[in-house]
C-alpha cells in the first residue's frame, strides 16, 4: 500500500516522517515544493492512504474537491501534531483508514478516533471483513443494506464457495447454499444483494510472437464475457520465460498494474494436471499448454477456467489457494 504524509511545522514533520518510516512512505512539509492543493491532488489519485499531520479542518477543506465514492476514495486520517489522536475521515472500512489510524495508534500511541456506525456498536462491517480478506466488492452500493440490518439486531446470511475458519460474528450466520445476503465467490450472483470476490485469479496466456495490446484487450474482454468472471478479480499474470519481454504483452499488463511472471518450459511441463495439449504449441515452445500451466505454476492453486482461444491468443484462469476466517479488524494497514 502506498501511504503519503503532509505535516505543516517542524513538529509535525518529525511527526509525518517517524510514521512514514515505521509504516512506509513519503513525509513532507506543506510547500517544500508542493502547494496543500498540490499535494493533495496528486495524492488522492495516486496514493492509498494519505495522513494530515495536522488539524481536522485543513485535511477536509483539502479533500473536498477530490471526493467520489466510498469505494473509491483513499484512505484519509488526520494526525494532530502532539500524536494525540489520529482520526479517519474517508474510507473507513473499504479503504482502510479505520486500520491506519489503529496502526498509526501502535506507532506514536495516537488514540484512534473511529466513528463508523458498525465499529462504535460492535457490530461486524462486512466491507471491512471483505478488505481484510482480500475480496473485491462488486457491488458496493449495498453495503449499507447488510450494515443497516446487523445494526437494527437481524441476522446476515453468507454463503461462501470456500471454508470460514473461526467462529462467526454475532449476527452472522454461514449457509451452506444460495440465495444468502452476502455471496462470496468468482463471479456477482444474481440472488444475493452483495457478491463479495476474491482478488486472486491468475491469468495465463499465450499469445503468437509481436501479438499486439490491442489484440490482447479484445481476448481479456471476451474470456472475461465468456466465464462472467470479473476483471477485478485478476491479480497477476503468468506465461512461459520465452514471453517475458513480449512487448504486447508486458504493455497489456503495465496498463492493467498487473504483475508479470513467467516460468521456463522445463517448469511447466513438469506441473501435474490434467490440461489442454497442443502439439504445434509443444513444438513451437517445448511445452504443450502455455496459458494453463503457466496459471496453475504461478497461482499455486487450481485451474477454475480452461484455455479460450481466440486471434492467436490463449487464456485460462487458476486460482490462488483461500484461507478466510472472520477477522474483520486490522491493526495495520495493508
Amino acid at each position: 500500500m502506498k501511504l503519503a504524509f503532509l505535516s505543516f511545522t517542524d513538529k509535525g514533520f518529525a511527526l509525518a516522517s517517524s510514521l512514514a518510516k515505521a509504516l512506509g512512505g513519503s513525509a513532507m512539509r506543506c510547500g517544500k515544493p508542493d502547494s496543500l492543493q498540490e499535494w493533495t491532488k496528486k495524492q488522492f489519485a495516486e496514493s492509498d492512504g494519505l495522513v494530515f499531520v495536522g488539524a481536522v479542518g485543513i485535511a477536509v477543506r483539502a479533500i473536498a474537491p477530490y471526493i467520489e465514492k466510498k469505494w473509491k476514495d483513499p484512505a484519509v486520517v488526520a494526525v494532530d501534531e502532539c500524536a494525540s489522536f489520529a482520526v479517519p475521515l474517508l474510507s473507513g472500512h473499504l479503504g482502510g483508514a479505520n486500520s491506519l489510524a489503529r496502526a498509526i495508534h501502535s506507532v506514536c500511541g495516537a488514540q484512534a478516533v473511529i466513528t463508523t456506525a458498525t465499529d462504535v456498536n460492535h457490530v461486524f462491517a462486512v466491507d471491512e471483513w471483505a478488505r481484510c480478506q482480500g475480496l473485491w466488492v462488486a457491488t458496493p452500493e449495498k453495503i449499507r443494506l447488510i450494515s443497516g440490518k446487523l445494526l437494527a439486531g437481524n441476522t446476515i446470511h453468507i454463503y461462501s464457495r470456500w471454508p470460514v475458519t473461526g467462529e462467526p460474528p454475532h449476527g452472522i450466520e454461514l449457509v451452506p447454499d444460495l440465495p444468502a445476503d452476502v455471496s462470496v465467490g468468482m463471479q456477482v450472483e444474481e440472488k444475493t444483494p452483495l457478491s463479495l470476490i476474491p482478488k486472486a485469479i491468475v491469468l495465463g496466456v499465450g499469445c503468437r510472437k509481436n501479438t499486439p495490446q490491442e489484440v490482447l484487450e479484445s481476448v481479456l474482454e471476451r474470456f472475461l464475457q465468456q466465464y462472467a468472471l470479473p476483471v477485478e478479480a485478476i491479480c497477476c499474470v503468468a506465461s512461459i520465460e520465452i514471453k517475458k519481454e513480449e512487448k504486447g504483452l508486458v504493455d497489456f499488463c503495465r496498463s492493467h498494474g498487473w504483475p508479470f511472471q513467467t516460468c521456463t518450459a522445463g517448469e511447466l511441463q513438469a506441473i501435474p494436471g490434467d490440461f489442454t495439449a497442443s502439439a504445434f504449441v509443444n513444438q513451437i515452445t517445448g511445452v504443450d499448454n502455455v496459458c494453463e500451466r503457466s496459471a496453475v505454476a504461478i497461482s499455486k492453486g487450481t485451474l477454475c477456467f480452461r484455455k479460450f482461444a481466440l486471434d492467436g491468443v490463449t487464456m485460462a484462469a487458476a486460482i490462488k489457494p483461500l484461507h478466510l476466517d472472520w477477522n474483520w479488524k486490522l491493526d495495520s494497514f495493508g
